[in-house]
């Protein structure tokens, strides 16, 4: 299996822990900005895009704080990709780090994507 690079991307958000933690946890939620559809049973979250699927496994979970999954192609490896809710304890800003990892001709392209992504969800919660 090719190395892969970790990716952290940190986005910053005007909503509540909950209100965001719940459009990243949920099939509901990850359907409205994430993938076409969005299905879960027994530990594995199936996305579909324009067609195609793919399964990932929830690896862990912590309400309002994070969410991690495996895409199934990397079961055995130690990539995954997952989502954290950080709240500053000064400020009470609300920053959502993405973690994920990638080949390194895809690296760029991977960052594009989650930028993408980020903003969909941004304009879904009414930023």
């Amino acid at each position: 299996m090719p190395e892969k690079e970790k990716l952290e991307m940190e986005f910053v958000f005007y909503a509540s822990p909950r209100l965001l933690f719940s459009y990243l946890s949920t099939p509901s939620g990850l359907g409205e900005w994430f993938a076409d559809d969005v299905n879960a049973e027994d530990g594995y979250f199936t996305f579909s895009w324009e067609g195609a699927a793919e399964r990932a496994k929830l690896l862990e979970k912590r309400d309002e704080k994070y969410i991690r999954f495996q895409w199934e192609g990397d079961a055995g490896t130690d990539f995954y990709w997952a989502f954290a809710i950080e709240v500053d304890e000064l400020t009470k800003d609300i920053s959502l780090i993405v973690t994920d990892f990638a080949v390194g001709d895809e690296v760029e392209e991977s960052k594009l994507f989650w930028k993408n992504q980020i903003g969909e969800l941004k304009q879904i919660i009414g930023h």
